[in-house]
């Protein structure tokens, strides 16, 4: 009798085909996480870690092996969108290339199959099953390249797109910090307006290469999130992280247009 998992696979194979029928240069699902040696083994699950007092915010560290990954960076670098040291953001809308289009089953299926920190609430999923299942899951991209000191400011992403948010990090590690202010209530003290500013929460959270970070729900909506990658922001467990160029795909999906 097959489990919970292997059900699970059986579904995915169902719903979106096999994995081998995709672009060979795309992060394939039959060797997305493990070594990718070619020894027919199966691969290791997604292992998820929710991320302590931030409601909504996954982090899965193992989404992409290092075969993978680089299988990945060589696709973004053919679609010649950082030819020059001009350009460091590109955008896609509807019409993903076939490698965005693998990554996104890769999304969903590392939700699907995957294990859960004992961490975290064993009833929990990285991802609400409504939004999981919406079809497309994703249908706008963005592609970052980021150089030694370069980040994002604190921001929460546009009300133009839908919740649940996909993250993939590539090449060098960084930290990104998650911020939500506090109110009155929820420490307990009476501050003045310029109090209550310094009254903030702010959570690190290390993306190494490889790694997916899912946004839902109060994180997406509630928390801004940013990276700072100047000298003295970068350090994780007391270790200063060593700044090279970052690359990231984020993944959304955009808010129905209203009737005319």
């Amino acid at each position: 009798m097959e489990d919970g998992a292997d059900f699970q696979r059986r579904a995915l194979r169902e719903a979106f085909g096999d994995s081998s029928d995709s672009d060979a240069d795309s992060p394939s699902a039959a060797d997305s996480r493990g070594g990718g040696g070619g020894g027919g083994g199966e691969r290791d699950r997604a292992r998820w870690e929710m991320v302590e007092g931030v409601k909504g915010l996954w982090l899965c560290p193992n989404f992409l092996s290092p075969k993978n990954q680089s299988s990945l960076l060589s696709a973004v670098n053919r679609e010649g969108w950082f030819s020059d040291d001009a350009h460091n953001q590109a955008m896609r809308f509807g019409d993903f290339p076939e490698w965005a289009t693998e990554l996104t089953r890769l999304v969903r299926e590392a939700v699907c199959v995957s294990e859960i920190s004992s961490r975290a609430d064993q009833e929990a999923c990285p991802l609400p099953l409504d939004l999981l299942w919406r079809e497309p899951l994703f249908d706008q991209l963005i592609a970052n390249v980021y150089k030694p000191g370069e980040g994002i400011c604190a921001h929460v992403d546009l009300m133009r797109f839908e919740d649940g948010i996909a993250i993939v990090s590539l090449e060098s590690p960084c930290i990104m910090h998650f911020t939500r202010p506090t109110t009155d209530m929820e420490v307990g003290t009476t501050a003045t307006l310029e109090e209550d500013r310094e009254l903030t929460k702010r959570v690190p959270v290390l993306l190494t290469p490889g790694s997916l970070v899912l946004m839902s729900g109060e994180v997406r909506y509630l928390w801004k999130h940013e990276i700072n990658r100047k000298p003295g922001n970068q350090v994780w467990e007391g270790k200063e992280i060593q700044q090279g160029r970052r690359t990231s795909v984020t993944l959304r999906k955009l808010c129905p247009s209203p009737p005319s």
